[in-house]
This record gives structure tokens, sequence and C-alpha cells, in this order.
């Protein structure tokens, strides 16, 4: 079976009819079984969507496959809303078969989810357990099919024990006999309004970018990017490095996360019918997987929204995952650090190109600053380079620095620690968030640091969670 940490791979949403919704009448082109699409080796991973509700009728959570199975069209077990969808396990088996990762993915734009504690996600992780993966229930959805694991698309409740739900399937998992994954679709943003703290927590296999490449780049960058003619990605970014976001991504994946081996996808539509915008063409995609191949070892592949948009769109799913055969599917070699090393005091002019601590960095306006992975910062980190250090460390270089607190008060000089990064306050300042405010200042991962004189507020002593405002594109669902 295939393995997140070894190829990189293609994984396509099923389970929504997106391309039925937004076509209605054209109906040969609607969503198939999950069988038809396991016919060849395009796509290597399949999260099924969605389960929608978490605590439903009965206690139990509720499943939605829009055309395929759903509580309004199919069976449900007594007194539930859970639809029985036993006629999916030899679809589900067949694709396994093939070497296919089947998951269930949990949320969803118009989703009831979330939790009030700790003991209410640990629960309904052993529920998840015993109705879709190792364990057992008389009231499982596909039968006596086992998936192989869970995907967070939450895209609104708050992240709030989310990770004890996470660790909780990792502890199940730990002695079973099989290889089980935990994957997350986060939003466009820098930390994800919803899942950030999540992610920071819990072991996960794989991330998957928002549906306007939003870990790659924004939306306005995109209509850039598919009205120039160009082969090399690298270029075009050059015109658009404000907008450059998956170094961030990729120092988080090496730095920050539980799992350091975690594999960044790139979100994207399958058709321009799938999202509200954030379509390219395939001739563009290639171009964007195959430069973040070369540039960053965290890069897994694409994800797609969804399998019946791909199909119907010539193939999007196919050609996509060509172009990533080609560009090599193992394996990952450091480019070197060929722009010049950043030099303290001096004053960069915007495009201006430097190495430092492992990556090649570009100004996106006048810079004087360090390069640190800051969302609002001075630089973005367009790769990662060998011969200033391959590898972001880590340590202990903060130890003794408060974490940031919403509640406390800070002047200007003060310093905090928050998600995994060194922040110094220019003003006064309370409630507002590292990386999100313009009044903190990212002096980088926290070893970068280590002679740093360090300045911090004494009324910091707690921790919160960002709210970030959700910029991805909601996705179809049967109602």
């Amino acid at each position: 079976m295939n393995q997140f940490n070894v190829l990189v791979e293609v994984a396509v949403y099923w389970g929504q009819n997106s391309y039925g919704a937004a076509h209605g009448t054209d109906t040969a082109n609607f969503q198939k079984r999950l069988s038809y699409y396991c016919n060849d080796n395009a796509i290597d991973v399949f999260p099924v969507a969605f389960l929608n509700v978490f605590f439903g009728t009965g206690g139990l959570p509720s499943i939605n496959l829009a055309n395929i199975c759903s509580p309004s069209d199919n069976g449900t077990f007594p007194g539930t809303n859970l639809a029985n969808c036993a006629s999916l396990a030899s679809d589900i088996n067949a694709c396994q078969a093939k070497g296919k990762i089947v998951t269930i993915s949990l949320g969803g734009a118009s989703a009831s989810t979330g939790f009030q504690s700790d003991s209410q996600a640990s629960t309904f992780a052993q529920t998840i357990w015993d109705l879709f993966l190792g364990g057992s229930s008389s009231t499982r959805p596909f039968g006596s099919a086992v998936l192989d694991g869970v995907d967070l698309d939450i895209e609104g409740g708050g992240s709030a024990y989310y990770a004890t739900f996470v660790n909780k399937i990792r502890s199940l998992a730990s002695g079973a006999g099989k290889k089980y994954y935990v994957t997350a679709a986060p939003q466009c943003v820098f930390p994800d309004g919803a899942l950030g703290a999540v992610l920071n927590a819990a072991n996960f296999d794989a991330v998957y970018g928002g549906l306007h490449f939003c870990i790659l780049i924004t939306t306005y960058m995109i209509s850039r990017l598919a009205s120039q003619q160009s082969s090399s990605i690298t270029t075009l970014v050059a015109s658009n490095h404000l907008n450059w976001n998956y170094g961030i991504w990729d120092n988080w994946a090496r730095v920050t996360s539980p799992n350091k081996n975690v594999k960044i996808y790139i979100g994207a539509p399958a058709s321009s019918s799938a999202a509200g915008s954030g379509y390219v063409s395939i001739a563009t995609l290639k171009n964007i997987a195959g430069e973040m191949r070369k540039s960053f070892p965290s890069f897994g592949g694409v994800m797609l929204w969804d399998a019946s948009q791909a199909y119907a769109n010539n193939r999007y799913d196919l050609a996509i995952k060509n172009a990533l055969v080609a560009a090599g599917g193992t394996g990952f070699t450091f480019p070197s650090c060929n722009a010049p090393a950043w030099s303290s005091g001096t004053s960069y002019t915007g495009g201006s190109k430097v190495s430092f601590n492992g990556y090649i960095w570009q100004a996106k306006w006048f810079a004087s600053s360090q390069p640190a992975h800051n969302p609002s910062g001075e630089w973005s980190a367009i790769s990662a380079c060998s011969g200033a250090g391959t590898t972001p460390t880590s340590g202990e270089s903060c130890a003794g620095i408060a974490a940031w607190s919403s509640t406390a008060i800070y002047t200007g000089g003060a310093q905090v620690v928050y998600s995994s990064h060194l922040w110094t306050a220019q003003w006064w300042t309370q409630g507002e968030t590292p990386g999100v405010s313009s009044v903190w200042v990212d002096k980088g991962t926290c070893t970068s640091f280590q002679a740093m004189k360090t300045v911090q507020s004494t009324e910091a002593t707690g921790d919160s969670k960002p709210v970030v405002s959700k910029t991805k594109n909601s996705r179809f669902f049967k109602s």
C-alpha cells in the first residue's frame, strides 16, 4: 500500500457529486461509485466526504455522500440518522486491493461539528474507530470494509479538543495490524483558524491545501500565473512574491509539526466549476507542482476537489499524476543556496534574494530585518536549499519566554512565544494575535535567536488560539 511519506501522490475527494451540483442536467457526468475511480494509477488517496454531523439522532454521527448514499435516499440504522451504505464495502475493498488509501473525511462547508470537552472528543474518536476503522459495531456504515484513516476538513466551530480526538485515534491504531492515516485540510491563511492549534499539537501524516492553492499562493497570484506564459514558476514568483506562502508551511512541517515528516499537498479545484475561483489550467498546475517538487522537501503531492469534476475535465487528475511522476516520484535533493547570504544591517530592495537558515528568501518590498517565516513579514521563503543548513533548526532558545496570551497587556519591546516563533511587540497591545496583527514582529523560529536578550511582559501567562477568517471556497454539499 502507498504511504504518504514515500511517494508523491494525488489525493482526490469523493462523495459530494460536485460536478452534478454545478451541472444539474448533465447526468452522464454525475459522480459514479467509488470503484469507478480506482481503475488506473491516477488517484492514490480517496478522502470519502463527508461525515457531516458528529452527534446526531441516537447519539451517532451522520454521513452524506450525495447521489451515492445519504440519509434521505438510503436506509438508516434504527433510531439514528446514520445511512447504511454497506453496498460500498465492495468498492472500498476493491480500491484498497489496488493500493489506494481510503479515509473518511469529517466536516465540510455546512457541517455540524465540534467538541465541548476532552472526554467528548475521546469518546467520539472511539465511535469513529468502531464505525469506520479497526473497531466493531452493529452500525458500521460500510459494513465489513475497514477504512485507512481519518481526514479533518473542519471549516467552522473552532479547534477545541481536536488534538485529543487525533491522539485517541493514534492510540487506538498503535496496536493495530495495519497502518492508519490522519490528514487535515486547513484553510488558506497561516495559522489556520480552525485547525492551527491542532496541527501544532497532534501527529498528522499529510496536510492538504485549501481550494485556492492557498498553501502556495493567493487567488490574486493564481490569476497572474494563469495570464503569463512561462515554463518557469520561479520566474513568475519573482514578480508575485508578495503572495508566496508555501515556505511558511514547509517550515511548519519540518520545525513545528509533531511529525517532522508530514507532507504538504497543494490543494486545487479540478475544474472551473469546482470552486468559485482559483482554478488554473492543467499546464499551469503542472508547472507549479513541478517547481514545488524541486523546491521543498515537505511537498507530498496534489489534492483535488473532486473526483467527478476531475473526470469531466479531461481527466485533470490523470494529467497531474503523470506530471508528478515525470518530476520524480520519490526522494528529494536540496537545491543549492545560490543566493548571497543575508547580511545583518543591509537594506534590500523588493525582489532581492538571499540565503539564510536553509532557505532562499525573496524580499516582498524594502527589507532590512532578518528573514523569518512571518506571513506579514518582509521576506518570503521561495525554496529550501543546502549550503546554509538544509533543515531549519529547533531547540530551546525560547526557554523562559512566556507564551502569548490574548488577555495580557504588552508594551513595546515585550517578547512572547507563539506558534514556535519568537515575537516582539512594537508598541502597546492586547488581544492582537502574532502573525495576524502588524504590532508583532516575527523574530523567527526560536533556535535562530539563542543569544538574543529577552524582554518579556510579566503579564503574559497564558496561551490562546488564533482567530482567522476563512477564505477557502465552500464545497458543494447535498442537503
